[in-house]
Parts: C-alpha cells; sequence; structure tokens
C-alpha cells in the first residue's frame, strides 16, 4: 500500500524534532478489545497480550512496531468507540534527540535544547615574535573577545599555535629541546584557555600543545566549555616530522564531546586524513567536526583541506579548520606557515555553494565566522540527494576502535 499511517507518524516524529519538543503523548483505539474481552477479562489484560505479541490488535501493534511506549489504558477515552468498549491505549513517543538533566534541586527536568543554528569562527593566526606570556595572552584574549562579542558560539585555534612561545627568550634550539621547553608551558595555557571560556562565555577549541604525559610526549588538543570544563583530545597520528625532530607519541583514545550545542569532534590536522576517525566520532552523535592543523606549505594545507571537505561529505557534518600562518625564524621545524582555514558543509542543495560556508584569505591573519543550521544537517541526514549515513552497509563493513596493544618485551636469553 501506500504506507500512509507509517508516514504520517514519521512526520509528526519530525515535527516534534524541529520544534525540540520532548516527545508525544497520546491515546489510541482498541479495535480488537471487544471481540477478545471474554477471553482476557479486562483492558489491561488485552493491552499487555498485544504488547507481548501474543495476539495482533490493528492499531495498538502498528502503533508499538513504530517505536511507541504503551504506558497504560484509558477508560472512556472514546464512548461511542463500542470495538474499544471506549478504552484508549495511553502511549509515548520519545524524542532521541531530546537533552535533558536531573535538576539538582528535586525530580524536575531541565531541558537542555540544542539550537538549530550554531555560530562557528575559525582563528587563522599569524605567527610573529613575542616578548612574553602576557603578550600572547593579550593576543589570544582579543580574539576569544571578538569572536564572543559576534556571538560566536565556538572558536577554533590552531595547532600548536602555541609555538611563538620559543620566541620569547629568542635562543636558537635544537628540535627535542625546543619542544620539550615549549611543553614548559602548558599549565600557564591551560589556566588561561578556561578563564576565558567562562569570562566571554564561549566554547573554545584551543588548537593543540605538546603535553608530557608519563614518559611520553604527545600533541593533545585542548578543549574548554562555556562552564571552564576542560576535555583533551591527543592527536592519534603524529606525522614522520612529529616522530623524528620531536619525538612525539600518539595518543589512543577518540571521543565526542557533549556541549550545549550538542556532540563534537576534535581531530587534530593529520588526523583528519584517515577516514576512519571522523566514521568513529560520527557514529558517537558528532554533527561538527573542529580541525586545528599547522603546515608548512600549501601541499600540506591542501592535504587537510580536501580530507576535510570529504569528512563532511562522508558523513554529513560541518567541518571547522583553522591553521597557522606567517613566520618564526630561528624556531627549526616550525619556521614557515602556510594556511586558509575554512568553515566547510556538506554539498547538497541545502548547503552553501561549493561546501564552504566561510573561508579566508591565503596566508593572511584573520577570523572567518558563519552560522551553521543543525536542523538542516539532519534533514539532509534523511532527504537529502544522497544519505550517505542512511545507506552504510553495515552488514559489509563497521569502524571498531581497538584497545590498544602495548609492546612486549622480549625475555633475556639465559646463556
Amino acid at each position: 500500500g501506500l504506507r500512509i499511517g507509517q508516514r504520517l507518524y514519521r512526520e509528526r516524529e519530525a515535527l516534534c524534532m524541529k520544534l525540540g519538543l520532548k516527545g508525544i503523548v497520546f491515546s489510541g483505539r482498541l479495535p480488537g478489545l471487544k471481540r477478545r474481552y471474554k477471553k482476557y477479562g479486562s483492558a489491561e489484560a488485552y493491552v499487555e497480550a498485544v504488547a507481548n505479541k501474543e495476539i495482533r490488535d490493528s492499531v495498538l501493534s502498528f502503533q508499538l512496531n513504530q517505536g511507541y511506549e504503551l504506558l497504560g489504558v484509558m477508560p472512556n477515552y472514546l464512548p461511542p468507540d463500542e470495538a474499544s468498549m471506549g478504552y484508549g491505549a495511553h502511549l509515548l513517543w520519545r524524542n532521541p534527540e531530546y537533552k535533558y538533566r536531573e535538576d539538582v534541586v528535586g525530580d524536575s527536568h531541565v531541558h537542555l535544547q540544542r539550537p538549530a543554528t550554531v555560530r562557528i569562527a575559525t582563528v587563522q593566526y599569524g605567527q610573529r615574535a613575542i616578548d612574553s606570556f602576557d603578550e600572547f595572552a593579550q593576543i589570544v584574549t582579543y580574539f576569544v573577545q571578538e569572536t564572543a562579542d559576534a556571538k560566536a558560539d565556538f572558536v577554533v585555534f590552531p595547532e600548536l599555535f602555541t609555538v611563538q612561545l620559543l620566541s620569547i627568550k629568542n635562543e636558537e634550539l635544537r628540535h627535542r629541546a625546543a619542544i620539550q621547553r615549549l611543553a614548559d608551558f602548558v599549565d600557564e595555557f591551560r589556566e588561561l584557555m578556561a578563564s576565558l571560556a567562562v569570562k566571554f562565555n564561549i566554547n573554545i577549541i584551543a588548537g593543540s600543545h605538546p603535553t608530557r604525559v608519563g614518559e611520553d610526549l604527545q600533541n593533545i588538543a585542548y578543549i574548554y566549555l562555556r562552564d571552564g570544563s576542560e576535555y583533551q583530545q591527543p592527536k592519534i597520528h603524529p606525522t614522520p616530522g612529529e616522530r623524528h625532530y620531536w619525538n612525539i607519541v600518539g595518543g589512543d583514545s577518540l571521543n565526542a564531546i557533549e556541549t550545549d550545542c550538542g556532540p563534537i569532534g576534535v581531530l587534530v590536522c593529520y588526523d583528519s586524513e584517515f577516514p576512519e576517525l571522523c566514521r568513529h566520532l560520527a557514529d558517537q552523535g558528532v554533527n561538527m567536526l573542529f580541525v586545528p592543523f599547522s603546515t608548512e606549505d600549501r601541499n600540506g594545507h591542501l592535504r587537510v583541506r580536501y580530507s576535510a571537505h570529504a569528512r563532511a561529505v562522508e558523513n554529513q557534518i560541518y567541518v571547522a579548520t583553522a591553521g597557522n600562518v606567517g613566520n618564526l625564524p630561528r624556531i627549526h621545524a616550525m619556521d614557515l606557515h602556510y594556511g586558509q582555514s575554512a568553515i566547510i558543509t556538506p554539498c547538497d542543495f541545502a548547503f552553501a555553494r561549493d561546501g564552504i560556508a566561510a573561508d579566508t584569505t591565503p596566508n593572511v591573519e584573520m577570523v572567518a565566522i558563519a552560522d551553521v543550521r543543525l536542523d538542516v544537517l539532519q534533514d539532509a541526514r534523511t532527504t537529502g540527494s544522497v544519505q550517505n549515513m542512511l545507506d552504510r552497509r553495515h552488514d559489509l563493513y563497521h569502524v571498531q576502535w581497538m584497545p590498544r596493544r602495548r609492546p612486549v618485551k622480549a625475555p633475556r636469553s639465559r646463556r
């Protein structure tokens, strides 16, 4: 048939999600009740048998198959309905997009409705010599304040944009000595970014910073939400240069981060070139991906840029990239920078032309800002020209995160 009933229920659910409602509560007929009342003796026993699939009711069975929960029965729901003996089934459908938490006072629920529109700002950060950490803090504060004044929900800084801190003493350090010196600033950096997120009421993807983890050194992205809470996302795949010059070790965790605008993910530079990582985040519900990057030439930048477009199309998500520009003489392996930051969309009629909501002029320090629509993203996933997320062949392939296998030392030879 035309599946009119199924289509009607789907439209109701879509409207509920669009309006950010908690769910749908209603009653429905029980047309098989009178015919079987003698066997079951009560409306409650009858609906329980239907719910257990012992028998079928033409209306209630359909509703349960659509994902509705049975709450009970309602007497005198529709007295003229003889087949239902006036009873109705009390049903509930829960909106999976609705977020709530138990309030600290009493048992009431506080609705944490996600906004339909999210404003993203990406900072194309100009590298130059500075004289103190305070000067660095002033520059960063300026960008955070300006983007907050523009009412951005998120601002993203580039990978290792803190490298200019090495210019404070103007020493020419070799590669590993330099990255260890930069790691010494981690506490001051974290304190600064957490305070800015709270002061200016904005979510900050604070680029990345080299961080000591046990005996290892990792390239870790820091994320600060409006309440000052901190999340860390290690770079999974250090580049050959990072491994060779700095002895950077890759992390082994990748998780979505729940924000007031929905779940987000962060992939640091080279990680964006591995499709499995973004799919792992998309499977966790991520709608927005942030990619802090740092590249020294156009070739490196385009690898990240083209990968970001691919991830946006494959997973039907928004991707914001932020890169460094400018030069830092005397800082080995981080002296040259090339970047063109962007806010990237899927490619379909509902989105920006060429899949670019906003981008920057190459190699010029500036900020790009764009609004992205989460409701449009959801519509594209279900009714778009192509529906990548729905059309995946789960019967053939999937992404599975594996526990990290630590190397095992060979036993010593006993001679």
